[in-house]
């Protein structure tokens, strides 16, 4: 185990048409696409690969894109590196868990596909809106979400990095909202590929929908701690990990505490495991002084592989 590595794996808005193609010549990562769609019951290779765009960004098809995505990338990376602790941000937990031990493969996916489907019945189609905030702290996020309250339901949901802060809810309340950040200083609101107002109250039903599946998932203990979006805590237990994701629903995902509670674990080198390097960003920006690589293709594993035995 090396004592000051984590994994991170991606949620939502890290998706692309195009992903996972770069495994293709690797048939041991290919029959994971090829397991999880029949489970599933579609090609999920084919989703990922070539799209379209418009299907993949659908919550019920997005999540478990990215969940078998990110897997294929961790068994890529294989026994190379054994982390002391995992982090995912909102679906990415699901992938970290698998990659802690506490869940297989194959119910993960099963899993996922539910909490997608609940989540995307939760609200009409088009009613909500996600975007990020520049600029602003959560303080003043929170603030301008309460003001904008009288056109609908908005919260800031994504505490992600200092001057990044995620808001999502109802459409005008959203518009309402963002119209209020700027006359506080927001530099930008840019608009995020996530069909359903994440981590929002409005998360509630499915959440309550959700829960039995959680209550009867067999979760195992973990190998390795898994710091949680709710509270930004480490667990291994698996009550502990079962009660927090019952949770993360309706909860803002709390991540730049999550990022800060690993270094004060002694984690120093970051490594982000799935599609996109959004993770790897944030890592960045909130420990400037960690190591961090990412792996989504043979040529970002190779990098990441040379970079950390050269630490090591």
């Amino acid at each position: 185990m090396a004592d000051d590595i984590a994994f991170l794996f991606p949620g939502q808005g890290s998706q692309a048409v195009g992903m996972g193609r770069a495994w293709h010549g690797r048939p041991d990562l290919m029959t994971l696409f090829d397991e999880a769609g029949a489970i599933l019951g579609y090609d999920l290779s084919a989703l990922c690969c070539d799209g379209p765009a418009d299907r993949l960004n659908q919550t019920e098809y997005t999540q478990p894109a990215l969940l078998v995505t990110s897997l294929a990338a961790w068994r890529a990376l294989g026994d190379a590196v054994t982390p002391a602790a995992v982090a995912g941000h909102s679906l990415g937990e699901y992938s970290a868990l698998v990659a802690a031990g506490g869940l297989s493969f194959a119910d993960a996916v099963a899993l996922v596909r539910t909490r997608a489907a609940y989540m995307a019945e939760a609200v009409p189609a088009g009613s909500g809106r996600v975007a990020a905030l520049l600029g602003l702290s959560g303080d003043v996020v929170e603030d301008v979400c309460r003001a904008a309250q009288d056109a609908g339901v908005v919260a800031a949901v994504n505490f992600n990095a200092p001057g990044q802060v995620v808001i999502a809810g109802e459409t005008a309340a959203v518009e309402r909202a963002i119209a209020l950040a700027k006359t506080r200083g927001c530099r930008r609101a840019v608009p995020l590929p996530v069909s359903v107002p994440v981590h929002s109250s409005l998360m509630r039903p499915a959440a309550e929908r959700f829960a039995p599946h959680l209550e009867a998932a067999p979760i195992a203990e973990l190998t390795v701690p898994l710091v949680t979006n709710v509270d930004a805590r480490p667990w291994v237990r698996a009550e502990d990990v079962r009660r927090a994701l019952i949770r993360q629903l309706p909860s803002p995902v709390l991540w730049e505490q999550t990022m800060r509670e690993m270094w004060a674990m002694g984690v120093r080198t970051f490594i982000e495991i799935g599609p996109g390097t959004v993770l790897a960003g944030l890592a960045r920006r909130i420990l400037p002084e960690a190591a961090v690589w990412n792996v989504h293709d043979p040529a970002s594993l190779g990098k990441t592989l040379t970079n950390v035995r050269h630490c090591g």
